[in-house]
């Protein structure tokens, strides 16, 4: 187990590599790959932060950006609904679900 954010995320790119296509669809925009996705995903998991806070850090370490190739920092709204499409469990979901980037709801 490793305690460096740069190893986690080259190995998650790594990973995503062997196991995602490019892009989710022909039509895709093209501004990130999936696999970089994944690996922002990873690494929000890493720092037990939240969507925004795993592109403030983007913003502040170049080198993380550079291991995943990344010219420009996503908005944090991509990275949830790249969680919605990357993360979704098979099945039903249960009544609770709710996207990742949907603002809590009030009980």
């Amino acid at each position: 187990m490793t305690k460096s954010p740069r190893a986690v995320a080259r190995e998650a790119l790594r990973l995503a590599q062997e196991s995602l296509p490019p892009y989710s669809s022909k039509y895709s925009r093209k501004d990130y790959t999936q696999h970089q996705l994944f690996a922002l995903l990873a690494l929000k998991t890493f720092f037990k932060t939240d969507y925004r806070g795993v592109t403030q850090m983007l913003e502040d370490f170049a080198e993380l950006r550079q291991d995943l190739g990344l010219e420009e920092v996503p908005h944090y709204s991509t990275l949830c609904y790249a969680a919605g499409r990357l993360l979704k469990k098979r099945g039903s979901q249960p009544s609770s679900w709710r996207r990742p980037c949907a603002p809590p709801t009030a009980a």
